[in-house]
């Protein structure tokens, strides 16, 4: 039988956050030595210049936690000079995440045929092709990416290589 936490506040939540930065060498180093420093992790971490001057950065990182864990993170990250915000896309309401990797797959007979099959209805869609392998492009939601990649290992999975999440709020307003 499984034990409940002592106090509901202790559950660990899966939170997405989306960070503003400005474009320079150094944030990056900045924000995840504030994770390692307090002992936080992060699951997911994804960066891309969102500007047309090339000033402004989005980085968005998936991290767990308790809710005090998680209001501690986002408070420490907005007291970080070069951050313009943090948006809580979790606490924030409907939004949009996507992942996208790519998937090595060796085999050949019945198994390649069966990577085919699983490929198709995943809509993982093969980016290389040899006679005895594929690499697949699959993207989608992180749940879509493990359960494919769960079904890879049992016709021949060799490599995976993710990109991590990206989101969004939905919505015509900016996060």
């Amino acid at each position: 039988m499984a034990t409940q936490p002592l106090f509901p506040a202790d559950v660990a939540e899966r939170h997405t956050l989306s960070v503003i930065v400005d474009n320079e060498a150094g944030v990056l180093g900045r924000i995840t030595g504030l994770f390692s420093a307090r002992g936080y992790n992060i699951e997911s971490l994804t960066v891309a210049d969102v500007s047309e001057d090339n000033a402004i950065s989005r980085i968005t990182i998936v991290t767990s936690g308790p809710r005090r864990v998680i209001d501690q993170i986002h408070a420490q990250l907005e007291r970080l000079v070069p951050v313009h915000s943090v948006t809580d896309l979790s606490e924030l309401g409907p939004h949009v995440e996507r992942e996208l990797a790519l998937v090595k797959v060796a085999g050949t007979g019945e198994k390649r045929v069966e990577a085919l099959r699983l490929a198709d209805i995943f809509r993982a869609r093969p980016v290389d092709t040899t006679t005895r392998s594929f690499v697949f492009e699959i993207s989608g939601s992180t749940t879509k990416v493990d359960q494919f990649i769960a079904l890879m290992r049992e016709v021949g999975l060799v490599e995976v290589a993710r990109g991590g999440v990206v989101a969004m709020a939905r919505g015509a307003d900016a996060a």
